[in-house]
């Protein structure tokens, strides 16, 4: 995996203490060609797999080789545009592929994909965050001893926070959380979070990817603190640990991007 300078990259996953098989995917790619680069940044993707023993793992797998090869071949200079079309084509291929996998129907997975492509703010040239999300994997933004979710859960319990019936810190331990309302690759039509206007990034700035198996098990103020003043590599060690540590119920899979 080849990344240029100007960026620190880590991405871990792990097994946890009660399954099996591991169902998160991963995946990360940058151009090679300079102008191309210009055009694409950088993209992260993490994929939480459902759908049984195998179904989930492909689920997953096949979501992050497709949004990577569909984001790369795209033609246009629109990178939200080009998140949405390849999230859209890993939607529509896992279905296929379920269709003609009988044993594999009802297989899905979340999918959160985040590119960084250097643009203008004014005169001033910066880093911009360009995202698409669909399902529980988180993506945070740490900044200046701050973290922040970015993305929003697709699922029953994150309904009941944003319409004020429980509170986030009733739906960390509410007994449904794990229910989805929208995943790829189940129902015909995708609901995905696509924001309309990329967001400037900062030197230093670190975004953070995660499935359930992490956050379910290490809160926001625990993931800050485990960033700051470690390198990517260490602070995924770290979080990957303490959610072993509490149990790891579920598969662990921790992608960190620290701008330089």
């Amino acid at each position: 995996m080849k990344v240029r300078a100007g960026i620190e990259v880590s991405m871990q996953s792990d097994l946890g203490c009660q399954r099996a098989n591991n169902e998160d995917s991963f995946g990360y790619w940058e151009p090679e060609d300079d102008r191309q680069f210009l055009r694409k940044g950088r993209l992260a993707v993490v994929a939480d797999g459902m759908g049984g023993y195998e179904g989930g793992q492909e689920a997953s797998r096949l979501a992050v080789e497709t949004l990577l090869a569909a984001y790369r071949d795209f033609g246009g200079d629109d990178p939200q545009q080009a998140l949405v079309e390849a999230l859209q084509a890993a939607h529509e291929y896992v279905r296929q592929y379920s269709f003609a996998h009988p044993e594999l129907r009802g297989m899905g997975t979340t999918c959160t994909a985040a590119a960084i492509v250097r643009g203008t703010d004014g005169d001033a040239q910066c880093d911009a965050l360009y995202y698409v999300h669909v399902g529980d994997t988180r993506l945070y933004l740490i900044r200046d001893g701050q973290i922040r979710r970015v993305t929003r859960d697709h699922s029953y319990v994150g309904r009941l926070v944003e319409a004020g019936i429980i509170s986030p810190e009733e739906a960390e331990n509410h007994p449904q959380r794990n229910i989805l309302t929208a995943a790829l690759g189940t129902n015909p039509d995708l609901i995905m979070d696509s924001p309309g206007h990329p967001e400037p990034l900062r030197a230093e700035d670190v975004l953070l990817i995660c499935t359930d198996g992490l956050w379910g098990q290490v809160r926001d103020p625990e993931i800050l603190e485990a960033v700051e003043n470690k390198n990517a590599e260490q602070a995924g060690r770290e979080l990957i640990a303490l959610a072993r540590k509490r149990g790891g119920p579920d598969n662990i899979t921790v992608e960190i991007l620290r701008l330089r």
